[in-house]
């Protein structure tokens, strides 16, 4: 499309002209440019330029370089350019305002510059507009002069225009005026024109039909450049009919010359009216149009010596559609192929996509390359064809061509003959290289089929592509792509196209004298399944036709060129492929290598478990898919156990047989290795492991003669997949193995047990590990009849739950250990150097791994370990040791053998820690942080300020074992607040240490104080000391030999405050059954506020009362009240004295004292009591210090 002219690519634009004033020239060409639709501007700086726009001019112009009048025309080649660069629709004509209505002189200039305006435009139908130019918009007008203006110019009084460029707040209104004024005249003009040729048409006062086309074409373009699409196609239709009508019946050029003009005149308008419908998103229309168009032309080939023109001008018709077809379509939506067409004439499938033109395009254009060639090698004188050709071109019309002849100065046209002018396009057509333009159509195609996903279109597209490269002698290039084409034809299964595409790789690696990639595509060749022909080829490609009898030469060549070694090849065309000295070439079969039709090894063991040392059968089947029986020398099978490689041997060929001095093989013998064309041959040999493990076959060496081998990568039976290619093909053996179980379940590996250990490793525990202790765990090795080497214990702690032992959380009270199981270390037996691996290098490991060498033990002995693991958190674990050692001292060919046992431990928790705050006996404080954290839910205790209260700790065994207590202890925390409040520590060391038995609980006393000036306290942590009791071993060990576990548990921070009331209960500490006693209750009011206390005093059944049971009482600040009352015990024992309720108003708070502090016990007579000192058993009560 890029050769068309530009006024033919793109749309009309309407021009128009301007003169005088050239100052605002720039200002109004601007605006007018970025206008919609856009116009753009001839601006002429005075009126001595506007005579030429004459028509007596143009019509001069036109006849220096005109063929005689003689010879009819149809289009000139300039009219379009004419009227988009030369030709105005209008002429505005620019006056300055003084000149217009200043004195008669200027008057008068201005009168004689319309009168010749109007002589030249007249006779071009020009429309003219009057513009103004004012310097300021309140300068004064004369209705006289602008009467007179209008009457002179001979304009209708619209087209005289007031325009102010100096002023900015009327230039958009005023410049807006004549862009609307100079659309709507030349908008008229156009009409004018169309009308007027119409007219013609209509009348049909045409004295050809050469000039119904060219006056149809002529009204399309006034019409296009109104923007009237509809009217433009309707004429460019009009136009590309009646010019079909005129092939075969004008004679007015030579009948070749004749055609050239039509088709290239044919090809304008078809451009046109395709271009209107893409545009206008008619894409089926389009298309259907395309293919009429391509009907029409296709048989009008012309003259047989010159058909190369035909062809190149159907590839052109098909390039320039599919890039209109591909540019709209990027606007548009895309067309399904299914909604084009209609139902008498359907469109195919690929006629909606570029890609479908590009690819025509490109074979259309090779029909014309050789058909050139054909015109030239016929052509005789070609000197002369080189002389004449040079003075042949374009003429000014469409479609003609003529021979310019120079005359000094002069220059005239003369007409050509046919004769002449084919002379002219075969001349032509062998300066330009058609193959580069070819692999850009096919380039293109391939590129817009991919992204259509269309792979086997594209893949066509892109073998002729490599052809081009390949005939051009583009190796590299057609190489990569042949390549690319032949892995999808394999995928598919397309043989002959895949033997197509393999020719042409067997002809680059020849010019490229590669041996191995001749050898590998000669042989893929030689495999492919074709017998008997597949048909008629019309381009079989250098492999030959596609049949038994190539692919059997095929494979004679091959073997010739890999046996001749450093001889000279048989055949003169493989003199660059050579096998220089010892070289061998050497072939690798993978499982999804091509070459698998050459050569296919599958492997099956006969069992699936070996014993050390004893032998097993294999059974090795080959499979090959070449035409002719291949004469295999030796083979070669490798293990991923070198000691069980060997190799076997061709029987009739002893003096291929080699033996390599540095490492002997195991060799076998075989009466014959022929493999036939398409049948298995099987091998059973049998092997002797002696390394435990995975015995796995890894690969299959061929050798055919001295320098060629092939490697195969052994297969399954089991998972051996149908060849490709070679489905549909009969086969009369499909089974590699006659043994049909074997032939579905046999693999190509075997697993080689391992020998039988003679160590045994115990693991030894006792009873279940407490969270906080280093549990011991001892570990034995036990040599029963192997010698111990190189011996290696690994250790592996596992959750027997699953999760791991490494803690989620980020941070966990009164710990900061990461795992919830960790190994601290392993200790060797006595009597040895004791091993003990520190704490940063089992981390580097990990903490529930460890590893340690075992010495070397002889058979009988024994070595011993232990095993150092803490518990952080109750979890059950699983203990796995593993050993692994060599029984002999020769570690490179001795086996390892491997004793694996497992053991559970349960780690539970020691013990269970609890604590509550006492307050002084009946002394109840209102507490009002206690109101809030019943809201709250906050867990922090409160306590009153400057009051001793009581802290128990009770320590509880909740294993099955007994513990043994060394100290009970509360330490303050490193960033405690420093305040008069303590907890003091006392002494936390025991008298004797406790045993406590499974379930039984400890307790321990503390006092905690509080001044003022605090707002909380942080008691610490409650650190406790305790082991494992061992029971009789305790009198044996020493202490200082005795490892105590330690068990800590953060305290809640203590709340301290002043409480506004506090309540007291005074009464005797006994009473007497009948006698009366005074029971009081005091209310202290610590607060500068009066506070007002509801209280209620319940009934009791055992006492008689007296004194008020509700009222409502007012205590001052800093004041006491007291409530009393008279009881009279009417029961003995323990008895529950009157519950008393009170309730703060102000703070909204009630209290009651507790139950243990409103009883007393009365005796049925007066006792008499004597002073004694008793010890309560396991309660130690520690008086703490004031202050």
């Amino acid at each position: 499309m890029e050769e068309y002219p530009e006024e033919l690519r793109t749309p009309p634009v309407t021009l128009i002209s301007m003169v005088g004033c050239p100052e605002v020239h720039a200002l109004i060409s601007t605006h007018l440019l970025s206008a919609n639709p856009p116009i753009n501007t001839l601006a002429l700086p005075d009126l001595s330029k506007i005579s030429l726009f004459s028509k007596k001019l143009d019509s001069d112009s036109n006849t220096t370089t005109s063929p005689p009048s003689s010879v009819p025309v149809i289009l000139k080649r300039h009219w379009l350019l004419k009227h988009r660069t030369r030709l105005p629709s209008l002429l505005a004509a620019l006056f300055p305002a003084q000149h217009v209505f200043g004195d008669p002189a200027q008057w008068l200039r201005v009168c004689s510059d319309l009168d010749s305006i109007k002589t030249v435009i007249r006779a071009r139908n020009i429309k003219l507009a009057i513009v103004v130019l004012h310097s300021d918009a309140r300068e004064e007008i004369s209705e006289d002069r602008m009467i007179a203006l209008r009457k002179r110019a001979e304009v209708d009084s619209r087209y005289i225009l007031m325009f102010t460029p100096n002023d900015s707040s009327e230039l958009k209104n005023s410049i807006g005026r004549l862009a609307n004024t100079f659309a709507e005249l030349a908008s008229t003009y156009y009409s004018d024109e169309g009308k007027r040729i119409r007219l013609r048409i209509e009348k049909k006062s045409v004295s050809s039909v050469e000039l119904i086309v060219r006056y149809c074409f002529k009204v399309a373009v006034y019409a296009e450049f109104r923007n009237d699409w509809v009217e433009a196609l309707r004429f460019y239709e009009e136009a590309y009919h009646t010019l079909r009508e005129i092939v075969g019946v004008s004679t007015r050029l030579p009948a070749v010359q004749r055609l050239i003009e039509i088709k290239m005149i044919a090809e304008q308008l078809h451009f046109k009216i395709s271009t209107l419908l893409l545009h206008s998103g008619k894409v089926t229309e389009a298309v259907t149009w395309f293919r009429q168009h391509k009907n029409a032309y296709r048989k009008l080939i012309g003259v047989p010596d010159v058909i190369f023109l035909h062809w190149e001008w159907m590839s052109r018709q098909y390039l320039v559609f599919g890039e209109l077809l591909e540019t709209s379509t990027k606007n548009h939506q895309s067309i399904s192929p299914a909604l084009l067409g209609s139902s008498a004439k359907p469109l195919s499938e690929w006629e909606c996509y570029p890609a479908y033109y590009y690819q025509l395009a490109a074979q259309y254009l090779r029909e014309k390359r050789s058909a050139l060639e054909i015109a030239a090698s016929m052509s005789e004188a070609s000197s002369e064809i080189d002389s004449t050709s040079e003075s042949v071109v374009p003429s000014v019309y469409v479609g003609q061509f003529s021979r310019l002849l120079e005359q000094g100065d002069n220059a005239d046209m003369l007409p050509l003959s046919d004769e002449e002018y084919m002379r002219y396009a075969v001349s032509e057509g062998k300066r330009f290289r058609d193959s580069f333009e070819i692999i850009a159509l096919l380039k293109k195609a391939c590129e817009s089929y991919s992204n259509l996903k269309a792979q086997r279109m594209g893949s066509y597209c892109g073998f002729l592509m490599a052809k081009e490269y390949f005939a051009e002698g583009d190796i590299s290039n057609a190489m990569q792509i042949f390549n690319s084409i032949a892995t999808l034809y394999r995928k598919e299964g397309w043989v002959t196209l895949l033997w197509n595409v393999l020719g042409y790789l067997r002809e680059c690696s020849i010019k490229n004298g590669n041996v191995k990639e001749f050898v590998e595509y000669s042989l893929e060749l030689a495999a492919l399944p074709v017998s008997f022909g597949t048909g008629i080829q019309r381009d079989p490609g250098p492999a030959g036709p596609a049949n038994l009898l190539q692919r059997e030469i095929i494979q004679k060549e091959v073997f010739e060129l890999v046996n001749e070694g450093s001889r000279l090849p048989s055949n003169e065309r493989f003199n660059s492929l050579k096998i220089t000295g010892d070289k061998v070439l050497h072939l690798d079969v993978d499982l999804v290598s091509p070459l698998r039709l050459v050569l296919l090894a599958s492997i099956a063991f006969h069992e699936q478990t070996i014993k050390p040392g004893s032998s097993t059968l294999i059974t090795i089947s080959l499979l090959s898919k070449l035409p002719l029986t291949v004469e295999i020398d030796q083979l070669d099978i490798q293990f991923n156990q070198s000691n069980c490689n060997f190799t076997i041997a061709n029987a009739q060929k002893p003096q291929s047989i080699k033996f390599s001095g540095v490492q002997q093989r195991r060799m076998e013998m075989s009466p014959s290795l022929s493999l036939a064309s398409n049948k298995w041959l099987r091998l059973t040999h049998d092997i002797k492991p002696d390394q435990s493990g995975k015995l796995e076959c890894l690969s299959v060496i061929a050798k055919i003669g001295s320098h060629f081998t092939i490697c195969c990568v052994a297969e399954s039976p089991a998972s051996l997949d149908s060849l490709a290619l070679c489905t549909s093909e009969e086969s009369t053996e499909t089974l590699p193995i006659k043994d049909p179980i074997l032939a579905f379940s046999g693999l190509k590996s075997s697993q080689v047990e391992e020998p039988d250990p003679e160590v045994d490793l115990c693991l030894g525990a006792s009873g279940p590990a407490l969270v906080g202790e280093i549990f011991v765990v001892p570990v034995t090795v036990i040599s029963l009849g192997h010698d111990v080497y190189s011996g290696e214990l690994k250790i592996n702690l596992v959750d027997v739950r699953g999760g791991g032992l490494f803690s989620p959380r980020e941070s966990e009270p009164y710990s900061m250990e990461t795992h919830h199981v960790e190994l601290l270390g392993i200790t060797g037996q006595e009597g040895e150097n004791e091993f003990q691996l520190g704490s940063d290098q089992i981390k580097k490991i990990q903490q529930s791994f460890g590893l340690i060498s075992v010495p070397h033990l002889k058979s009988g002995d024994s070595w011993m370990c232990k095993l150092e693991i803490k518990w952080h958190r109750p979890k059950p674990i699983m203990l796995y040791a593993s050993l692994s050692y060599t029984p002999h001292s020769d570690e490179l060919h001795s086996q390892k053998v491997h004793v694996q046992k497992n053991f559970q431990i349960e780690g539970n928790a020691a013990l269970v820690l609890s604590h509550r705050y006492l307050m002084p006996f009946r002394r109840d404080p209102l507490l009002l942080s206690r109101n809030k954290q019943g809201l709250e839910s906050d867990p922090s205790e409160s306590l009153p300020v400057n009051e001793k209260t009581v802290l128990i700790v009770g320590a509880k065994n909740c294993t099955e074992v007994p513990i043994r207590l060394q100290s009970i202890s509360i330490e303050a925390e490193d960033d405690a607040l420093e305040s008069k409040g303590s907890v003091p520590d006392g002494n936390s060391e025991l008298s004797d240490s406790s045993l406590l038995v499974p379930g039984e609980e400890f307790k321990k006393v503390f006092t905690v104080t509080s001044n003022m000036n605090i707002s909380k306290i942080r008691p610490g942590n409650v650190c406790l000391r305790w082991r494992r009791d061992l029971g009789l071993k305790e009198q044996s060990m020493s202490m200082q030999t005795v490892t105590w576990a330690v068990t800590k548990e953060k305290l809640s921070d203590i709340i301290v405050e002043l409480p506004p009331l506090v309540v007291s209960l005074e009464c005797p500490p006994y009473a007497v059954l009948g006698d009366p006693f005074t029971y009081h209750v005091k209310i202290l009011n610590q607060t500068q506020l009066l506070q007002e206390i509801k209280y209620s005093l319940g009934d009791a059944q055992n006492f008689v009362l007296s004194g008020s049971h509700n009222d409502t009482i007012y205590v001052l600040p800093k004041s006491e009240h007291i409530l009393s009352y008279k009881l009279v015990p009417l029961a003995c024992g323990s008895l529950q004295l009157p519950k008393i309720s009170l309730a703060s108003v102000r703070y909204s708070g009630a209290f009651q004292p507790e139950n243990s502090s409103s009883s007393v016990f009365v005796f049925p007579s007066k006792p008499y009591f004597s002073t004694c000192a008793s010890t309560s058993k396991g309660l130690e009560l520690e008086s703490a210090k004031d202050g």
